[in-house]
């Protein structure tokens, strides 16, 4: 990851139907000519949608210029399970990898204890026992990228230790940090001071998700795991929130106004949660004056 210049990505999640499916492909279309550093592709819980992330995945990587970076998740997962989705993603050249606790299925039995990885950690040291292997067609292996949450993890109420869990999946390999979304600024530049103070110094990428809509807003709240909104923009969604456009317009300016000022602080990234969607985030990254890379450039780390 180059130092002199910030990166900017787009998440996807898999689509589940076609209709899904066509505007997630038209998303990608829009968002192509932007060249984004990387894109990076969400990880179902429990199996709900892996196999359409291993194919959405391979599908960007072969039918487009963009450098998908997937997402990799303990829950439900053995070792040989693991150890065969690197194996189809070193095959297809992917460079970087997400690793994840992930989210606890929701419509099947789950026992943790029959996971073979408890924890993001013991993913990290796994991909990284699998690098030195040298399996994948890059000596380097797989870049790994692992969360990190501003507000603090909803399971790890002890923000001290919190930090400790951070710091160890670094001391493990992991190359870069991707963190949830927020929507005051304090509280990333707070967690990035915390984690210079704690010896993390790997570049740290801020989650941005620009509020489209009422219903989205409310969606967003549950899918953060409790999210913190400041009260101007409580304030200013609660003025229009019967007219959908006014509610479009308040939830990009408000992101808009929170990448000036990660920008003005030197951010590493910025990681926008398109929701699959890119108009939003197409406004966004007009707005902010960013020149198109003429080419792909994958992620260097």
């Amino acid at each position: 990851m180059r130092a002199d210049s910030p990166t900017f990505s787009f998440e996807f999640f898999p689509p589940r139907t076609p209709e899904a499916a066509e505007i997630l492909y038209q998303t990608i279309r829009d968002l192509e000519s932007y060249m984004p550093h990387f894109v990076s592709v969400t990880y179902g819980a429990g199996g709900s949608t892996r196999d359409l992330t291993h194919d959405l995945v391979e599908r960007i990587q072969h039918t487009t210029k963009l450098d998908p970076i997937p997402h990799l998740t303990c829950v439900c997962h053995n070792e040989e399970e693991i150890e065969a989705i690197l194996f189809r993603y070193a095959k297809a050249a992917i460079g970087n990898i997400l690793t994840l606790g992930g989210d606890r299925p929701r419509d099947i039995p789950y026992d943790k204890s029959r996971d073979s990885f408890q924890h993001a950690i013991d993913l990290v040291k796994f991909i990284r026992r699998f690098n030195e292997s040298g399996a994948h067609p890059d000596r380097r292996g797989f870049g790994v990228g692992v969360a990190g949450f501003p507000e603090g993890h909803p399971a790890t109420p002890n923000r001290l230790v919190e930090m400790d869990h951070l710091k160890a999946k670094v001391d493990a390999g992991a190359d870069y940090i991707v963190t949830q979304l927020f929507f005051d600024n304090r509280d990333f530049l707070d967690f990035r001071e915390r984690c210079a103070l704690a010896g993390i110094h790997v570049p740290i990428m801020a989650g941005i998700m620009p509020i489209t809509s009422m219903s989205g807003f409310k969606r967003i709240a549950e899918l953060a795991g409790g999210a913190r909104f400041p009260a101007r923009l409580l304030r200013a969604l609660q003025r229009c929130e019967n007219d959908r456009e006014m509610v479009k317009r308040v939830g990009v300016h408000f992101a808009l106004e929170q990448c000036h000022d990660l920008l003005d602080n030197h951010v590493a990234g910025i990681h926008f949660y398109t929701l699959n969607r890119s108009d939003a985030t197409r406004i966004i990254f007009d707005s902010l004056g960013i020149p198109r890379r003429r080419k792909a450039q994958a992620l260097t780390l």
